[in-house]
Parts: C-alpha cells; structure tokens; sequence
C-alpha cells in the first residue's frame, strides 16, 4: 500500500509530508520562511506540507489555487500548528512513547497490514520512519490539545440544559452535512483591520457567486484548519451545530450558500452541502459499566516510573490475575477501594482518552496502557446498555448538544487569542 493511500484512508495522517522533489537544493530547503515565537518555520516544511495539499486537493477533485496562494494558505497553517505545538509543550500535553506506538499499530491494523509492512511501504515513498513518527506524535498531541481546551472552556449550565428541553429541535430535524469558510479577525481589531477582513471574505463570497467551486475558495481564503479539505464539516444534527451556522442552514437547500456571517471569530461563508433522512425522537444514550486502574503521575511518581509500574501491573492481569484486588492495591483515585469500579457511564462522562479506549473494548477485555491528565489507566468493561431513562436520559442528551454546538465556537476563539499573542515573522518572499 502506497503511502498516499495511507493518507487518503486516515485522517490523522492527513497532513503527514509527501516526497518533496529533488530538485530542491539543499540551501532552498533549509531556508526560513518563517519564525514563529522561538522557532522556525523552513522552506522544507513548507514544500512537504504543500505536496500533501496538492495532493488531498486532487483527491478530493478541488480544483488547486494558484500556486503562490495555495503555499501562503500552507504556511499560515504551518504557522498554526506551531503555535498549538508550543502551547502544547508548555502545558503539558502530550503523547508517550507507547501510546505512540499503539497509535500507529492501529493505524496499520486498519489499513489490513502490519507495521512492518507500513514501515517499508512508507520508505519506499521517500519518507523516513522517524518522520512519519513525529509527524504522527504531532497530530495526535494536536487532538489532544483541542479536546483539552473544549474540555477546559465549553461549561454547560442547569439553564442552557432547561431551556434545550424547554424548546426542543424538531423530532423530524436529521443531521445536516455543511461547509464554510471563516476569514478571521484578531480579537482587538481595528476598523481598518475589520474592513479588510470582511472585503477579503466578500472577495470570497463572489468568487462563489460566480461559480468557482467552494473547496477551491475554501482552499483560497479560509483560516479554518479545515480549508485544505473543502472546509467540510463532519455531519451532525442541525441543533450541534454553531448557532450561527443552525440559524443560517435552517432556511437553505442542499447547494445554497449563505451571505457573509459575522461571529466574534471572524467572518463566515456557509454552504449545506446534504441534508439526512430526519430520525425520529431521542438518540439511544449508551452505558458502559466499566472499572480502572489509575496510577497518577506527578512531582513524585514520573511517567517513566508510573509506566514501569503500570507493565508490571498488566503483566500480573494478563497471567490472570484478579482486576478488583489489584486496583485496591494499586489504584490511586477513590474507586480503589471499590476494585477500580466506576459504576454505569454515560458517553461523555470520562476524559476523551479513556472513552474512546473503553468504547473499543469487548466486555471482559483489559486495555492496553492509556494515558490521560490523570495519569496511566488499564480499563475493564464489565457491561453495556442503552439506557431508556427519561429525565435523567433527556438531560445527558441535551448537554452533549450544547456541549458539541459549543465546541468549534470555542476552539476557534481559542485559537485567534493564540495566533494574536504569537510572534509570527513572515519571509517566504525573502531571497
């Protein structure tokens, strides 16, 4: 399998750098086409991550902008991930050596091959094993970092939950398949800051009127992280959904593209691409009954000796030993003394992490090692239900609806204040 197929089939490999050509000299390639804070931005970067662009673009028929555009767009969103990088590094967030190692397994495993097999099929395109790793470790730590900050920002209260309930979304309202464009604004925008803003958003806005296709504007002008893919968004209910977003799709058709929006983010061109067959009533709410063992790192236990505690743990479950008395005596968070039992959780009651781990594991199954902002935790599923509750039900639904229509909103603000307080020193025209 060729690495391009990798990158089309996984998402998370996205933005890994394709082959750049050999033509390129050495000097051209180390040349800085960026500083971003303490770091550098090199026109090797740059020429990886635009080959992936053009190549994604191609794959998905997004007719390319011209060149020089398309490689200013690339820069900016290499200029992005710096930033969230650093962020990342400052805070804390980010991804161990083995569950690195277990990411890529899974992503072998889903392509039908082992990592081996992975591994020589990506050198044979060019590419070195550890850059793929890094490049990897980077994404990764990246979703990390979104998750962390919607989890760190995004409150739902009592009264949003009440006022969900109180005005439902329509029992016949399916999910809704959108894409846009955000032109962003700095948080403290002059006027003059803001007119050129929304002019560079209305450039956009009649480039489509005129007929050019939206990925390509997309690809064009949008600051969003998904410009380089259509500015295509994952396909939800209409009520998950940005409220700026709901209100404008509500009124379209498939095809329809909205006037220039403002948002305290910036300014937006939305498009519905597709809406779903509407599903009746509530979404079933899922439960899992599930039980850990958490050993916590800190200024005490380092991750290094919390991961050697935590093998020498899983080798003992693994030659059978019993889950409950083992989390009572090692387990270091308040189930301990219940054999690491959590009891029934809802979707979305557990850090990302743990619940994506825990959802692809069969009843009775130990986990591998998985870290979180707690620490290390091998999870054990003990049952699952779907629960038909109804108060209780009801509400757990309505926060997960807020929660997810708040979420872009947050991240993008996020990610304005960063890009604001960054030092960002731009020499791609430098010869």
């Amino acid at each position: 399998m060729k690495l391009r197929q990798l990158v089309l089939l996984l998402p998370c490999l996205l933005l890994l750098p394709a082959v750049t050509s050999q033509a390129a000299s050495v000097i051209a390639a180390d040349r800085v086409v960026a500083v971003v804070n303490n770091e550098v931005v090199t026109q090797y970067d740059l020429n990886s991550r635009l080959a992936l662009a053009e190549q994604q673009l191609r794959a998905q028929k997004i007719q390319l902008p011209a060149q020089d555009v398309l490689a200013r767009q690339v820069l900016e969103q290499l200029v992005m991930d710096r930033i969230q990088l650093q962020f990342a590094k400052e805070s804390g967030t980010s991804i161990g050596e083995s569950e690195l190692e277990s990411s890529i397994a899974r992503i072998a495993e889903s392509n039908s091959i082992s990592v081996s097999e992975m591994r020589t099929s990506i050198e044979r395109d060019g590419m070195s094993w550890e850059h793929f790793r890094q490049d990897i470790r980077e994404q990764f730590t990246l979703s990390r970092l979104r998750e962390r900050v919607i989890e760190n920002t995004v409150q739902v209260s009592d009264g949003e939950i009440d006022n969900y309930l109180a005005n439902p979304p329509p029992a016949d309202a399916g999910g809704v398949s959108v894409a846009h464009i955000l032109v962003r604004a700095p948080e403290q925008a002059t006027p003059e800051q803001l007119a050129g803003r929304r002019s560079r958003a209305e450039q956009a806005y009649m480039q489509i009127k005129a007929g050019e296709d939206f990925g390509k504007v997309a690809a064009t002008f949008s600051d969003a992280p998904d410009a380089l893919t259509g500015g295509v968004l994952a396909t939800r209910p209409l009520d998950r959904l940005p409220t700026l977003f709901a209100e404008a799709v509500a009124k379209m058709n498939p095809g329809d593209v909205s006037d220039v929006l403002r948002s305290p983010a910036g300014f937006h061109i939305v498009k519905l691409v597709a809406r779903e067959e509407a599903k009746q009533g509530l979404p079933a709410l899922k439960q899992t009954h599930a039980r850990h063992i958490l050993i916590k790192i800190n200024e005490i236990t380092s991750e290094s000796d919390a991961r050697r505690k935590m093998i020498s743990v899983k080798e003992r479950l693994d030659n059978g030993s019993d889950f409950a008395e083992l989390a009572r005596l090692y387990s270091e968070d308040g189930s301990a003394s219940k054999g690491g039992d959590l009891g029934w959780l809802y979707e979305g009651d557990t850090v990302p992490e743990f619940e994506r781990t825990m959802n692809d594991l069969k009843v009775g199954e130990v986990s591998r090692i998985v870290q979180s902002q707690f620490g290390l935790h091998l999870i054990q599923v003990l049952e699952r239900r779907v629960d038909e509750g109804s108060k209780e039900r009801q509400r757990m639904v309505a926060r997960a609806a807020i929660r997810e229509r708040k979420a872009d909103e947050a991240f993008q603000d996020w990610l304005r204040q960063q890009r604001d307080s960054a030092y960002v020193e731009y020499r791609l025209e430098d010869k």
